[in-house]
């Protein structure tokens, strides 16, 4: 997943449901003698909307929690879509633009408390590690870096077939691969964690050997490719918002046709366009584990 120099000004046309980070505040700067515990947290998808639904498709969200015995505050963290999922794993098709439109931004989101009912009734609220001030304002410097870089949310991960050593031909960019990030680098700081199983949702894509099709410019620009860019345009519209029963599940035959039966994907990924030769099982979804990282117990002490 590439890296960008700045994050672009979001465009008045992306509007969101729910607005995104509604409290978010600045990360506090602890006292270095501070110890800080962190918490892996993890609920259903749309929780506050659907309750458990999504949970039993192991479709999660995850954050992570930090407490600090200093001040007693308690603080979340997490990442995720400006603009809700379906912007993100799909464009808009503008009738006076000839590219497909994208709201896929995505973001780190920091603000003071943690809801406990809404992680526990449906989900996970466990301690990881215990970190010290220090470690927590290092951390914080890093969020910045990978906010201010990471900026593109991606939501599938796409593989060659459903073996566990298989070729990845790209990999999400999302909630839990944030946490990941996260855990990573305070394990990098020294940070030891508990020996506790965490398991992560993925959506996996299968697919032959993905073919480059170009960018926006030489794709759908004045020396385009106008047969390739009324294909891209074609295969997106069936995946637009639907408002009537009867038109979503036209859309769904289309789509059934074009990514199964035709075995037909386009991927837009790091500003790209993807063509995707589909394979069975075609989508997955998966909830498997990813250990806690091991850590550096000389980099910083608690």
């Amino acid at each position: 997943h590439r890296r960008f120099d700045y994050r672009p000004k979001t465009d008045p046309y992306c509007q969101a449901r729910y607005t995104f980070c509604p409290t978010g505040s600045a990360i506090p700067v602890m006292k270095e003698e501070d110890v800080i515990e962190v918490y892996r947290l993890q609920a259903p998808v749309w929780e506050f909307k659907y309750g458990d639904l999504l949970g039993h498709l192991k479709i999660m969200h995850d954050a992570v929690g930090f407490k600090s015995s200093l001040t007693g505050k308690n603080y979340t963290m997490e990442w995720y879509e400006l603009f809700q999922l379906g912007n993100c794993t799909f464009p808009h098709l503008r009738p006076d633009m000839d590219a497909p439109f994208w709201c896929n931004q995505g973001a780190a989101c920091f603000f003071e408390g943690i809801d406990d009912a809404h992680w526990k009734e449906n989900g996970t609220l466990v301690l990881v590690t215990t970190i010290s001030g220090t470690m927590f304002n290092e951390m914080a410097k890093w969020v910045k870096y990978d906010n201010d870089t990471g900026i593109y949310y991606e939501t599938w991960t796409v593989q060659a077939s459903p073996d566990k050593k298989s070729i990845v031909w790209f990999d999400s960019y999302e909630c839990s691969k944030f946490i990941l990030r996260t855990y990573q680098k305070l394990a990098d700081l020294g940070a030891v964690f508990e020996k506790i199983q965490t398991n992560y949702t993925s959506i996996i894509l299968f697919s032959g050997e993905p073919i480059y099709l170009g960018n926006e410019t030489s794709i759908f620009g004045p020396l385009g490719n106008k047969t390739l860019a009324a294909a891209i345009r074609d295969f997106y519209y069936p995946f637009k918002p639907h408002r009537t029963v009867r038109e979503f599940f036209v859309d769904l035959l289309k789509i059934v046709d074009r990514v199964i039966l035709n075995r037909h994907f386009y991927l837009f990924y790091n500003l790209e366009y993807w063509f995707l030769p589909m394979k069975f099982p075609y989508l997955k979804i998966i909830y498997e584990e990813v250990p806690l990282p091991l850590g550096n117990k000389t980099s910083f002490g608690v």
